[in-house]
């Protein structure tokens, strides 16, 4: 990975403009030229680059200086990133001003990220491997009284990207490899080192817990269920407990109601949520955040054989309710259902989060634009929208009238999995509702996020690592 240092050294220059800014303290005469003739005129991740045996300079664009923020930041220097691979530079570096109305710190941090980000790919089964070249070194030519907090920035970030990183490697992985099993495996060898205590529950156990709306979904597969549970103990002086709820269904076919064909394709990536929630522990505990924070992770496969659920069927589950199964395609909710009431009864948390790639619905509402969320605390509510304007993964909250709930009343049991087409992704969360036993709390559904057909700025074409920087700057800030 890229050594990002503090520091005035490196081979090519980055030089940044606003957009149509009059002139620059360094190499002006290029700047204005290129200006002149409209070759480079500034606009947000606009890029110039001259490298030669007299000069090495990069111009970047910021675009309109009082629309500058810190993903424009992270956008802007994961293009150069990007363009420094493609020059086989090996060093570089840009000095940094104070920007109006951003923090220093988390102005280094979104730079560094943005150059970071530009190195990740996931060629584990190409036969022949992308040979991306390097860039060894990136100096940040930083203010001197701004030394301080601006290193506590690149280490920051150095394990918020490892967190990042590790959730997009888990939800790239093929379902053949990747079983409940696998996902629990790699949960203890990523994060046991650092200090998160790993407990893995197999299916005799998860019986115990009375998890029976988790095992009905899990029936229908060879691959035995797995109830992970990951604590990173960071205030011995505190009671106070968060909780991360992450969807992990490993494979979903759909079950009995089965998906078509392109629906399935890329349904390895159900378990977003699962990996959500462990890259997170893993960058809160590479920080050494001074939280305590309960991960939960009820990992199975949605799949169809003779001992598969069927829709019609009436399920129980850990807090005792029943459940009409609608869908057999509405597995998330159920196996969500049994994690969050243990997060509430057994690890009594005070907080509660659940991340899930819940419904198609979100995707048809909000597109791959924004993250949907369902909440009971308007307090809890806040603090995720703050970490997420942080972070740059935008959260729009949905609205939950009690006459949403009517929806997912069941007939001949407590409850029904599915209410239907309207409203999807509202009924969908308050269903998830029910099972927090009035613990603060909120539902973020990832389904347009968490994996992209193609790239988006930063994002890679792929698992997009949506959305560890929120949790993370909430579990930071809780």
């Amino acid at each position: 990975m890229m050594k990002i240092l503090l520091g005035n050294k490196g081979d090519v220059e980055v030089l940044l403009a606003f957009k149509g800014q009059e002139g620059l303290e360094k190499h002006n005469e290029l700047y204005t030229y290129l200006k002149k003739k409209e070759i480079f005129k500034g606009d947000l991740c606009e890029i110039y680059s001259l490298i030669s045996p007299n000069e090495n300079v990069i111009f970047l664009g910021l675009g309109d200086r009082e629309k500058l923020n810190l993903q424009s930041l992270r956008k802007a220097f994961y293009k150069v990133g990007k363009e420094l691979m493609r020059l086989k530079v090996e060093s570089a570096k840009v000095s940094i001003p104070k920007f109006e109305n951003l923090c220093y710190k988390n102005t280094c941090m979104a730079i560094a990220e943005g150059l970071l980000q530009s190195e990740y790919s996931f060629d584990k089964y190409l036969s022949e491997k992308k040979n991306k070249h390097a860039v060894k070194e990136f100096y940040l030519d930083v203010l001197e009284d701004k030394k301080e907090r601006a290193q506590e920035a690149i280490d920051e970030i150095y394990n918020v990207i490892d967190g990042i990183f590790l959730t997009r490697d888990l939800v790239n992985e093929p379902a053949i490899v990747l079983t409940p099993k696998e996902l629990a495996k790699r949960a203890k060898e990523e994060l046991e080192p650092l200090g998160v205590e790993v407990e893995v529950l197999g299916k005799e156990k998860i019986e115990e817990l009375g998890m029976k709306a988790f095992l009905a979904v899990s029936k229908g597969s060879a691959n035995e269920p797995q109830f992970i549970i990951m604590k990173w103990n960071g205030d011995k002086n505190s009671s106070k407990k968060v909780a991360l709820v992450g969807k992990g269904i490993t494979y979903d076919s759909g079950g009995y109601s089965i998906k078509t064909h392109e629906g399935m394709a890329t349904m390895f990536n159900d378990m977003a949520g699962a990996a959500s929630v462990i890259g997170t522990m893993k960058a809160i505990a590479k920080s050494k955040i001074e939280k305590n924070v309960v991960a939960l992770v009820a990992a199975c496969e949605n799949l169809i054989s003779g001992e598969a659920y069927k829709p019609g069927d009436i399920i129980s589950s850990m807090a005792g309710k029943t459940i009409e199964v609608v869908s057999t395609d509405a597995e998330g909710r159920l196996t969500l259902a049994d994690a969050l009431w243990y997060a509430a009864t057994e690890e009594k948390a005070d907080k509660i989060v659940d991340v899930a790639t819940l419904t198609g619905a979100c995707v048809v509402a909000l597109g791959n634009v924004n993250i949907g969320a369902i909440t009971n605390s308007d307090d809890l509510m806040k603090e995720i929208k703050e970490a997420s304007e942080l972070a740059g993964e935008p959260v729009w909250q949905l609205p939950s009238n009690e006459e949403y709930k009517e929806q997912i009343i069941g007939t001949f049991a407590d409850l029904k999995n599915s209410g239907g087409r309207g409203a999807g992704t509202i009924t969908a969360g308050l269903f998830l509702g029910e099972f927090v036993n009035n613990t603060p709390w909120v539902h973020l559904d990832i389904a347009g996020k968490a994996y992209s057909t193609n790239e988006n700025g930063y994002l890679p074409k792929g698992a997009t690592g949506i959305p560890v920087k929120t949790l993370y700057n909430f579990v930071k800030n809780a």
